[in-house]
């Protein structure tokens, strides 16, 4: 067990394990909707929504007062200014969707602006991750440390990609090209907040994301801290819930990555600017 668990995290934690239980069923019924196009992705809808619901209810049945950003209903503010839960029901729906079992419940608690505590929950794997400030990171009660990996040529960093729609594509395009060439390997899970636990628990050497939303971040941020990992946005800044970039590491490789990142963009800038 951690050496100290907060009264809140441990609401974090039972809220989690109960909107995880529904959830879990839905996971299992979802291979007798594949037969329709339509029939998945409103189903998904619909366990979004409703896990949303259940977390809401039962952080507010004992933390009456606190505010909630959220996926699925936006910001909600509290009676009690100073502490909000920052919530994703379903963190990796697509991976939901398709039957693959890597998404996460993710509860954040931020206090007075600063985050303080993180909660990430895979509910197939039932692998726990959690986290508090001053109070270390945990993974099923076991003490997390962040990877010692000091050169890139050995470090395996996780990724994601925009999707259909959404821009971007050329600018990931060249920052995958400039990480592969110096790394042993890049990954792509589907669900920023257990890449960032992973992180955490040392499996990834670093993972960096653009287009992100709080909510996919506010608790593996509290996780990779705790772990002894750095966070910042890709600008190297601490503005990653503001302009949904992130990148992190270790104290060795983060510094190594933000360069190479950097590098690329600034690249970018000018054949942009010398297009005719």
């Amino acid at each position: 067990m951690p050496a100290y668990q907060s009264p809140a995290l441990n609401v974090m934690v039972a809220a989690a394990r109960k909107a995880a239980r529904p959830l879990s069923r839905d996971f299992n019924e979802l291979e007798n909707l594949q037969i329709s196009m339509k029939g998945p992705a409103d189903f998904v809808t619909s366990a979004d929504k409703r896990t949303e619901s259940i977390l809401i209810e039962e952080l507010s049945r004992t933390r009456p007062g606190y505010g909630f950003l959220g996926e699925e209903g936006g910001a909600v503010e509290g009676k009690d200014k100073t502490h909000r839960f920052i919530i994703d029901p379903i963190d990796g729906t697509t991976n939901f969707m398709h039957g693959i079992p890597q998404f996460a419940i993710s509860i954040a608690l931020e206090r007075e602006g600063q985050l303080v505590s993180g909660v990430i929950y895979n509910p197939i794997t039932d692998e726990l991750f959690t986290a508090e400030k001053g109070h270390g990171a945990y993974y099923n009660n076991k003490r997390l440390r962040v990877a010692a990996r000091k050169e890139l040529g050995s470090a395996v960093i996780a990724t994601g990609l925009p999707f259909m729609g959404k821009a971007g594509h050329a600018r990931a395009g060249a920052e995958m090209a400039a990480v592969m060439n110096v790394t042993a390997g890049i990954r792509r899970f589907g669900a920023a907040s257990l890449d960032l636990a992973y992180v955490a628990a040392g499996r990834f050497d670093g993972f960096w994301e653009r287009g992100l939303s709080a909510w996919d971040i506010a608790a593996g941020v509290v996780l990779v801290r705790e772990a002894g990992g750095v966070v910042t946005d890709l600008n190297g800044g601490t503005e990653m819930l503001a302009n949904g970039t992130v990148l992190t590491a270790n104290e060795n490789l983060h510094p190594q990555l933000l360069k190479l990142l950097k590098g690329v963009n600034a690249s970018a800038k000018v054949e942009a600017a010398n297009e005719p």
